[in-house]
């Protein structure tokens, strides 16, 4: 772990734009972080921390696939391309379905059984951290355009180590944005608020998938 260090101070390798095109690439709204948004609003951060782990755990292994070269196998094989989008896509379609179904928070304890009313979980995170097809373009491009180190192992142990803590903080941030209005949406004296919200957010959802489809 001597590496980062190295990294850091390594004079004309400065770190910080590194961060700043993980924050603008990254972080920018995708399937992922939409979904977690949507996600933190309807059920907020407690019900979804397992859906939170899941994405960042799939997100990891697509981080590490780009940094072990393992990625240009992968698109050297259309068909599990292929695969793998349909996948992800079908995922977010349905939890964008169970988005816009999910109960107002105030109104959970007496939904258990109504449509929509269990959050996404872990392994529907994780698959979804896999396929995503905008994190395998994202990590990609950020993990290139970076030189931290003068070794290509330290340069590889450093960017990981950097991007794998900006993919803990840019999930995270994005799930605790939708919790943070969360409040406003549970007031019982408005209940189309919550349903306008729920539905404006499967529809994010939703565009954000076919946007990364097509791309």
């Amino acid at each position: 772990m001597t590496a980062l260090p190295d990294a850091a101070a390594s004079p004309g390798r400065p770190l910080w734009p590194l961060v700043f095109s993980a924050l603008a690439i990254m972080g920018s709204p995708g399937p992922a972080t939409v979904s977690l948004t949507a996600a933190g609003s309807a059920y907020g951060v407690r019900r979804s921390a397992g859906y939170l782990v899941g994405i960042i755990a799939g997100t990891t292994v697509v981080l590490l696939a780009v940094a072990t070269g393992i990625t240009a196998a992968l698109l050297a094989l259309p068909a599990l391309r292929s695969v793998l989008i349909a996948a992800a896509a079908a995922y977010l379609v349905w939890l964008a379905y169970r988005i816009a179904n999910a109960p107002p928070l105030h109104a959970e304890a007496h939904a258990s059984d109504r449509a929509g009313s269990d959050p996404p979980s872990l392994v529907g995170g994780l698959l979804l951290g896999i396929a995503n097809p905008k994190a395998w373009v994202a990590i990609a491009a950020v993990y290139a355009g970076a030189h931290l180190a003068a070794r290509a192992a330290a340069d590889a142990v450093a960017k990981v180590g950097v991007l794998a803590v900006m993919i803990v903080l840019i999930n995270a941030t994005w799930l605790l944005l939708g919790a943070s209005i969360a409040p406003w949406l549970g007031n019982p004296a408005h209940p189309r608020r919550a349903r306008a919200v729920n539905l404006g957010l499967a529809a994010a959802l939703l565009a954000a998938t076919l946007l990364a489809v097509i791309e």
